[in-house]
């Protein structure tokens, strides 16, 4: 029997945007390097292949519940810092629903950055490169 999924990904991205702060890249960029924690749910494979956020904390998106549970034993004391965070994926989907997420945990502030690390490198906003291919030839 086919399955019937009721609710889109896109709908429970809009949900999590009426529930948390959403910041543009111009406010990202203010914010970066002030008391604040950008937090990088992407993959590892995503960093690697498109860069980082200089300083930004990375956090599989898998456990980032983990991670900011404090009775967890994967919590990472990063998330018990007494900063703003601003979470982002590649495109500003994940992160909404990690943003909401985190502050109905009671991680307070959140936010998550519109459009993601691709609108980040799209505004020319500083960036480290991503690895170099273990596969490269010298």
């Amino acid at each position: 029997m086919p399955q019937n999924i009721t609710i889109s990904c896109h709908a429970l991205v809009e949900a999590a945007e009426r529930e948390i702060e959403t910041i543009t890249v111009d406010q990202a960029r203010t914010l970066h390097g002030e008391e604040t924690v950008f937090v990088d749910i992407r993959d590892i494979r995503e960093l690697n292949r498109e860069g980082r956020v200089p300083g930004a904390f990375h956090c599989p998106r898998g456990m980032l519940e983990f991670w900011i549970d404090p009775e967890s034993p994967y919590h990472k004391p990063i998330f018990a810092q007494d900063k703003k965070f601003v979470f982002f994926c590649a495109g500003g989907l994940r992160s909404a629903l990690a943003a909401q997420t985190a502050l109905r945990m009671g991680l307070r502030p959140v936010a998550h950055l519109r459009g993601g690390f691709g609108a980040w490198r799209a505004a020319g906003c500083a960036g480290e490169a991503p690895a170099p291919s273990k596969t490269a030839k010298a």
